[in-house]
Formats: structure tokens, sequence, C-alpha cells
């Protein structure tokens, strides 16, 4: 299995990537959602960089006859472990996150290999993410700063 720098666009969106073929096949939906989503832009790539990754991906996994049942929603563990391992960047597994999510749904239906890809991803990432400041939170931090700057001169 090839390997890409931590972090690097092309290690996150072979996570997309093995969403993408969990439930063993890319319909039209899931293409549609690629596009109107700009899924590789949103990775940092452009479309035929995401279509090479998911054609490595594919090739990676048939070459070293890793266990990949789409159907079942079966991946060599262990493979599994080192490609999420690929990404410790909050907020891109967020976003990795986010996409997968949206793949998996683009034909309204979650498979078995669909439900246990977010499963491990949710499992491995889940308890480190931090839900994302919004704009208002953000302002009210800022504001208590700026109070309690103010009440001490």
């Amino acid at each position: 299995m090839r390997t890409y720098p931590r972090n690097s666009p092309q290690a996150a969106a072979r996570i997309v990537a093995l969403a993408l073929i969990a439930d063993g096949h890319v319909c039209s939906s899931e293409e549609r959602v690629l596009d109107k989503l700009d899924i590789a832009g949103e990775l940092g790539l452009v479309p035929t960089q995401f279509a090479q990754i998911v054609q490595t991906l594919c090739e990676d996994l048939s070459v070293t006859h890793a266990t990949f049942e789409p159907t079942a929603g079966r991946i060599d563990a262990a493979i599994l472990a080192t490609l999420i391992d690929e990404v410790d960047d909050p907020i891109l597994r967020r976003k990795i996150i986010r996409l997968c999510m949206a793949v998996t749904v683009a034909d309204d239906y979650l498979a078995d290999g669909e439900v246990a890809l977010l499963a491990a991803v949710l499992a491995a990432w889940g308890p480190t993410l931090k839900p994302a400041a919004t704009r208002r939170d953000r302002l009210l931090l800022g504001l208590r700063t700026h109070e309690r700057t103010a009440a001490t001169t």
C-alpha cells in the first residue's frame, strides 16, 4: 500500500475514496456529489488527481491482496488504521468526515461497507474532534477578553 505524507491532500482523498468504493461500486449520484461539492478542490486536488487516487487505491488493494469485501464492509483492519492515521489535523479530519458522509449518502442508501468505514473513521477520530468555533463563539470570547482587560485598567 502506498503511503502519502501526513495530512496531505492525497492522504485525505484516499479516505474519501474508500468511502466512495465502500459499497462496491460508484454510482451516478455519487459522481454528481463529487462534482457538486468539488470534493477534489475541497481537498486541494484537481479532479483528475482525485480520480487517480481512487484508481491507485483500487490497484493497491488488489495488488496487496488486502481483504476488501465492500458489501460486507471489510477491509484489513491494520491497513485501514494506517490510512486513517495518515491524517491527524483536526480541521482536515472534520472536512474528510463531512465529505465521506456526503459521498456515502448520495444514493440515499448506506451499505454495510459504508457504515463500517464511517464507524471506523469516527471511532478513530471521534473523541479527539472538537466542534469548530462558530463566529458567534469567537466574538463572545473576544468580548469577554476585552471586558476582562477593561476591568483591570
